[in-house]
């Protein structure tokens, strides 16, 4: 093993970022000649780390250090896939680390109670296919076969371009584990915002994957000429569209833990001198805790009809998507929390994750936990991307001494 840890983490995530697609940044997009390069360089890593590898029959690359006969597993890992033009350390990183981890584990000699496997899902980002988390929801029994038939940009069918890949689709259902036989999965992953680096902290344990929902939001009012239609009698849906967006962002900064987007917005005729008849928009919330986000989308709806009736618009404003938040098991955290306090002398803040991971669908499954690791700039999804490797160490650190707490295969 290296003595800089972090720096032959910088190394790997670098030659992982040349598995991309021509362009900026990293374009990774699962079952492609990209992936299939991803999945050799990553196979070598988890070989030389000493771990039984193999690929599942949803693309996830499996390393296995084996414990005690009948022991059960613990889950480390992350996705290998990108968005386009997207950074090198996103999901990557989060298989990069655990295999240094169990490498520097076994340098040392320590055997664990458990089995340990690191993962490295095939698609997270959902970028491709309009679906996403297809091992996570495998292992956890909950993949919908329907998904199977989704076709990308170019019309390729998810069960082709699985099939092409050398997988079997037909098999996805006979990946689902045993609860009984997990203890539990943990996630590194870079935060994606800008909390720990204005904290002055490299890591961070995560309290909570947000839960989700969006609306679609339709204003009609009624055109006219910009320059003959007085004020007084316009029924203009622009004014009623800003007024909603308005509102958005002032119920998210006076709730506590609720993010509030609009992040599309249409309207017509689109001219410069005609009074706007019609706005299309998109309304997003987040927050870690559901009842505050379904208040929140019950005030927000309440205050779309309020304003409408009142500025003589026609409103259409439907919850198009809701997913639920997924808190992270306390045990695990806990551990976590002292794991990085061990390591950087310092109490881990805790934090709410804004983004969707992996673990959100490994919930289903088992406990969960996730450690964030500071990025620079709070960017992601960006050829900038960055964690520098000091921090990528403390985060192997972190791993080795939350793998080797006394009793955490019984205490969990």
């Amino acid at each position: 093993m290296p003595a800089d840890i972090g720096q032959e983490a910088a190394d790997r995530l670098a030659a992982l970022a040349a598995c991309s697609a021509p362009g900026p940044g990293v374009t990774r997009l699962p079952f492609t000649p990209e992936h299939r390069r991803a999945l050799d360089l990553l196979t070598g890593q988890m070989q030389a780390a000493g771990l039984a590898v193999h690929l599942d029959a949803a693309g996830t690359l499996i390393g296995r250090l084996e414990g005690p006969p009948g022991a059960p597993t613990l889950i480390l890992g992350s996705h290998q896939d990108s968005v386009r033009e997207g950074g090198a350390f996103d999901g990557a990183m989060g298989v990069v680390l655990p295999i240094l981890a169990v490498e520097a584990l076994r340098d040392r000699g320590i055997a664990l109670p458990f089995a340990v496997e690191v993962m490295a899902f095939a698609d997270e980002e959902g970028v491709r296919f309009p679906t996403a988390l297809i091992g996570p929801r495998a292992l956890a029994g909950t993949f919908d076969p329907g998904v199977l038939d989704m076709a990308d940009a170019d019309g390729v069918p998810l069960r082709t371009a699985m099939t092409g890949f050398g997988l079997d689709p037909d098999a996805l259902p006979g990946l689902t584990r045993d609860p009984a036989s997990v203890l539990g999965y943990l996630e590194v992953h870079i935060e994606q915002g800008p909390v720990l680096e204005r904290s002055g902290a490299a890591l961070g344990v995560v309290t909570a994957i947000c839960g989700i929902e969006r609306h679609g939001v339709v204003l009609t009012g009624e055109t006219g000429h910009a320059g003959t239609l007085p004020m007084a009698l316009r029924r203009d849906a622009l004014v009623g569209a800003a007024a909603l967006v308005t509102e958005v962002d002032r119920l998210a900064r006076d709730t506590p833990g609720l993010l509030g987007t609009v992040g599309t917005l249409a309207l017509a005729p689109g001219a410069v001198n005609a009074v706007p008849r019609e706005v299309r928009m998109t309304v997003e919330l987040r927050a870690p805790d559901d009842a505050v986000r379904e208040a929140a989308g019950a005030a927000l709806t309440a205050f779309a009809r309020q304003m409408a009736a009142s500025g003589g618009l026609g409103l259409d404003m439907q919850r198009s998507y809701a997913q639920a938040a997924t808190p992270c098991d306390p045990a695990l955290s806990d551990r976590l929390a002292a794991a990085v306090s061990a390591t950087t002398g310092k109490a881990a803040p805790s934090l709410p994750s804004g983004a969707t991971h992996d673990a959100s669908a490994m919930a289903d499954l088992c406990p969960v936990a996730m450690l964030f690791v500071r990025c620079r700039d709070g960017l992601s999804h960006h050829p900038d991307e960055f964690a520098a490797p000091p921090d990528m160490a403390a985060a192997v650190s972190a791993l080795t001494t939350f793998l080797t707490a006394p009793d955490l295969a019984r205490r969990l």
